[in-house]
């Protein structure tokens, strides 16, 4: 089971903490990873944290962080530099087995949480 927290209403250029907690099962054995779905589109891929080994999407690559706490079971992605185009719903999603070569795409995670909205106005 995965809750994901931290959303909200900020303005371009401002930084947010998402905060996803798992339970159920070994945090370190998961691939855990964040997506976003804005208005219109689809579901795409933000970030992912696997054995230590960080991806991002060129989109976010360099303003965005993900990062876990297994002693929490946490996971977390710290968003500096904000923009417009970043407002969505912000999913986190984990997988324990999962493909290196499908990390990036939603169907390789069977866990979601239940997403947090984050609106950046300009």
């Amino acid at each position: 089971q995965l809750q994901a927290s931290g959303g909200g209403l900020v303005q371009a250029g401002d930084s947010l903490r998402l905060s996803c907690v798992a339970s159920g099962g070994t945090f370190s054995r998961y691939t855990m990873a964040w997506f976003r779905q804005a208005p219109g589109k689809e579901r795409e891929f933000v970030a992912a944290v696997r054995w230590g080994n960080t991806y991002y999407s060129d989109s976010v690559k360099g303003r965005f962080t993900i990062s876990g706490d297994s002693a929490k079971n946490t996971v977390y992605l710290q968003m500096n530099s904000l923009k417009p185009e970043d407002t969505a719903v912000y999913y986190c999603a984990a997988s324990a087995r999962l493909i290196t070569s499908t990390i990036r795409n939603a169907f390789a995670y069977n866990y979601w949480g239940q997403g947090t909205l984050v609106t950046v106005s300009s």
